[in-house]
């Protein structure tokens, strides 16, 4: 799978890009089945994807993309204002 541009969404996950993914939910999710599930795929892309719809799209990020994201979460850049 070719990454430019940025991420791009993958129409009911396709199959030859997803196969063998192992996907994961935060251990802070406490068991809900309304989470975001991630994997590192086979190009070492970023697949994220909703755990309630495994079938339905996938948005995949390269992984610079992915680190920028997780920095910002850890930097707590997207806390509500206030």
């Amino acid at each position: 799978m070719s990454i430019s541009g940025g991420p791009h969404l993958t129409p009911g996950g396709d199959a030859a890009d997803l196969a063998g993914a192992a996907w994961r939910k935060s251990s802070f999710s406490n068991g809900a089945t309304n989470c975001v599930e991630v994997a590192i795929l086979a190009d070492g892309s970023v697949g994220v994807r909703h755990s309630r719809r495994p079938d339905a799209e996938v948005i995949v990020y390269s992984r610079s993309e992915w680190a920028s994201f997780v920095a910002g979460v850890k930097a707590a850049e997207f806390e509500p204002a206030g």
